[in-house]
């Protein structure tokens, strides 16, 4: 252990911080829309609503279970960037949302609502690159597909995110939660702005070329 925290680079520790802060604020930004979130947080959203636990508080209840599995199944996956994206990303999302509430309000009109999610794919398209790029661990719900992929090689990555992504919208409306225009944006949206980030931005402040980390996108 004592290892593993010498050898971390403090650069991509501090990219990995501000993409999940960036990450976050789209979550919230998502959630102001009232869209729908990508299809985990909104189903997060849903159960802790149903469970009356605060979104953080049942995110972090529901990755500590995630994590168990990560840790049996896919423990190279684990990094710093797992336990600030388990720990961190519910109360991030919060901090952002009540803000957006207090100074701007529920935004009414349609027209509003779509530029609302507009500027959410954005800024998680951001956050997801500078997070994903450290290459400094793996959220546990996002390496769920990416352990499914090593046990069963013969689909895609791309499918067994579908699986995953596909089971938590599921869930969400089942829960009674947000299943729209904001949930189909993240589930089949992101992945060529996340690109764009990595390709313009982020593998250059990273000195290194633009492949996807982990053999495919992490989204949220």
């Amino acid at each position: 252990m004592m290892g593993y925290i010498k050898g971390l680079d403090p650069k991509r520790l501090i990219i990995m911080v501000i993409g999940n802060i960036f990450l976050g604020m789209g979550i919230s930004i998502f959630k102001l829309s009232g869209m729908g979130n990508d299809p985990f947080s909104g189903m997060v959203m849903a159960l802790a609503d149903l469970s009356f636990i605060s979104y953080a508080n049942f995110l972090i209840l529901l990755n500590v279970v995630l994590f168990v599995v990560e840790w049996i199944t896919g423990r190279k996956f684990i990094g710093a960037g797992t336990f600030v994206n388990a720990i961190l990303l519910g109360y991030i999302a919060t901090f952002f949302y009540d803000i957006w509430i207090d100074v701007l309000g529920e935004p009414q009109q349609l027209w509003y609502k779509v530029i609302t999610v507009a500027i959410g794919v954005v800024v998680c398209s951001f956050g997801v690159s500078l997070y994903q790029s450290s290459d400094v661990g793996v959220a546990p719900y996002d390496a769920l597909s990416l352990i499914m992929k090593i046990r069963f090689p013969k689909v895609s990555y791309f499918w067994h995110r579908m699986f995953t992504d596909a089971l938590c919208a599921l869930i969400c409306l089942l829960a009674g939660g947000i299943v729209g225009l904001g949930t189909l944006v993240s589930a089949f949206g992101l992945g060529p702005i996340i690109h764009f980030f990595d390709v313009h931005f982020t593998n250059k402040l990273l000195g290194k070329k633009s492949t996807h980390a982990n053999g495919g996108p992490v989204t949220l």
